[in-house]
């Protein structure tokens, strides 16, 4: 029988759902070890929002195939790039960092 390949994604819950169903050592010829962490830490931030512009949110995410969450993280970092571009104010390159990859669902 083959052996699949791994999943190249980033979601997690695409991850967990695929390692549930395999077993590590079936792809120890695929494995690499790595010198960096594979993900990043993140800081969870809470948002009060009108209903209606939740909503408004929601469906803007939907017809560009996004998660709202991924929407409001993308027109984030957007606005964050900006304001660097526009020198008004001085955020640190590290502060910037690589953009995060997201999985479609």
């Amino acid at each position: 029988m083959k052996t699949p390949k791994l999943p190249y994604t980033d979601s997690i819950p695409e991850l967990a759902q695929f390692w549930d169903a395999h077993d590590l050592m079936d792809f120890e010829e695929q494995l690499e070890e790595v010198a960096e962490a594979a993900f990043e830490q993140r800081t969870v931030i809470s948002l009060n929002l009108e209903s209606k512009d939740a909503e408004a949110i929601g469906m803007i995410a939907k017809t560009k195939g996004l998660e709202t969450e991924e929407l409001i993280y993308q027109w984030i970092r957007g606005k964050i790039h900006s304001q660097r571009k526009d020198r008004t104010v001085p955020i640190p390159h590290r502060l910037l960092g690589a953009k995060r990859t997201r999985s479609h669902k």
